[in-house]
Formats: C-alpha cells, structure tokens, sequence
C-alpha cells in the first residue's frame, strides 16, 4: 500500500496497492498490525489534542465559544466554533482484518474519503481563526487607539504644566502687592481727607 500527496492543492491524492497478490500471510498479518496501530495512533492524537480543556477534534459536544464583546443578551457578538469527531471511528475507518484484495480497495477508498473529510474540516478551523484573528487585530487596535485618548485626557507634559504653574503663581503675587497696594493708597487718601 502506498500514498501519493498531490503536489499542489489541487492535484489529486492517489493510494495504490502493489503487488498485493504475492503477499505472504505473515506480511499481510504485519501490515494488518501495522494499520490497525497506526489507527490506534490516530485516536491517541484526537484524544491529546485539547487546550485549556477544551478537545475540538476527539468528538462533538465540546463546542469553543468565542466572545467579541461584553454583552450577554440580544446584542452580544460571539462566533462558536464547533467540534468535529476526527477520531478512527468519526472518520469511518475501522480496523483491518486481513488486508485481502477487496479488503484492502475498502479501506483505500475510507482512507481517501477521511482525507477529504480532514480537508474540510481544516478549511473550517481555518476559516473561524481568520474571523478570530481579525477579531483580534480590530480589538487590539481599538484598545490602542482608546490608550492613547485617555493618555492625551490623563498625562499631562510636565513642562507645559510646570509653565503654567509659574504663570498662575506669578499672576496671583502681582494680584496680591496690586491689592497691597490699592489698599495703601485708599489709606493715604482718607489720611489725607481727614488732615
């Protein structure tokens, strides 16, 4: 048994079965062995591959739901992004018994069908983490764009502020020795009056 990947994405995947007619039983038994772990393989990598709890590939019923916003009723934004069952059994292939001619053309043909169905279901995570990412980039770039208004509304340049502080100062000691100084000259006045 052997498998050719297409060469580009577009180019057809082809199994072919060589020389299966002068197999011995006891290289037919191997190669029995042989699928039926590497299918044990498959289920083991299904079953390791969760994040954070979460496994979207060893069943269904294990749904990621993604948040964009804060909201919780009606006018939430939110993308769920569904769990797929890419185990043995999800991809229809069972183990093998003998490998036999017709045996053999079955498990081709499963074979080729869970390739398209791992196809698919990659074009699918594809897609959601496009969305996700674009999500992503759109809240990062908000979060920036707000940091830095409420920087403009918070941080102040030291220096301009140092600036007007001594204009401030400056303004109220000549508003003072004015005052002092009205003040005086009222008093010289009615001193005046009354001479």
């Amino acid at each position: 048994v052997s498998y050719t990947a297409g060469a580009t994405s577009g180019d057809a995947d082809t199994f072919t079965i060589t020389n299966y007619a002068s197999t011995s039983d006891a290289d037919n038994a191997e190669l029995v062995t042989q699928f039926n772990d590497i299918l044990k393989q498959v289920d083991k990598l299904a079953a390791d591959s969760s994040f954070n709890g979460i496994n979207l590939i060893n069943g269904t019923g294990s749904d990621l739901t993604v948040a964009f916003n804060e909201h919780r009723d009606d006018k939430k934004s939110e993308l769920v992004i569904k769990s797929a069952d890419l185990t043995s059994s999800g991809l229809k292939i069972s183990d093998a018994s003998s490998l036999s001619a017709d045996e053999s053309n079955l498990k081709l043909d499963s074979l080729s069908e869970a390739l398209t169905t791992l196809r698919k279901q990659a074009s699918t995570f594809g897609s959601n983490l496009s969305t996700v990412q674009i999500r992503k980039d759109y809240t990062k770039e908000s979060i920036n764009t707000l940091q830095t208004g409420a920087d403009a509304l918070v941080l102040a340049d030291s220096n301009e502020e140092g600036a007007n502080m001594l204009a401030l100062q400056t303004r109220q000691q000549l508003s003072t020795t004015a005052l002092s100084l009205a003040s005086q000259a009222d008093q010289a006045v009615t001193r005046f009056l009354r001479a």
